[in-house]
């Protein structure tokens, strides 16, 4: 068996398996609405008629963004369990997350995306919020 990537028969079977993966494209409806896709790429210069492409890069965005996402969640968890351990009592009895621009930064920074936002200052991390959802 011949195992060199430049074969007939690997160059086939790679013909083959996008070809079906790019019809099950057809069947699939992404998170990110094809026309919000198709004003971007719209946007930055590319016309594509062919659906399947522009589904394509929604798959391809949405698992950067959920990459992205649980990347921060991670940065999240161990800034929040460095501060647990300066003090445990008074945060032992707040188990929520507080998602902040620094961890979201940090995780796109992994992806080589900066980010620069400017710095702001609120009284609590439930500034903001609305008064019925302070509580919960």
């Amino acid at each position: 068996m011949n195992h060199n990537p430049q074969s007939s028969d690997g160059k086939h079977d790679d013909d083959s398996a996008l070809s079906d993966f790019l019809g099950s494209l057809m069947d699939y409806t992404p998170t990110i609405p094809d026309e919000l896709v198709e004003h971007y790429l719209a946007k930055s210069g590319f016309q594509c008629p062919d659906v399947r492409l522009i589904r394509l890069v929604a798959v391809a965005t949405q698992k950067f963004v959920a990459e992205v996402a649980s990347d921060a969640l991670q940065h999240c968890k161990a800034r929040q369990a460095a501060v647990v351990k300066d003090k445990r009592d008074k945060q032992q009895k707040d188990k929520r997350l507080i998602l902040t621009m620094d961890d979201l930064s940090k995780s796109l920074r992994e992806y080589g995306v900066n980010v620069k936002h400017q710095e702001y200052f609120a009284d609590s991390p439930s500034t903001g919020m609305d008064p019925a959802s302070r509580d919960e």
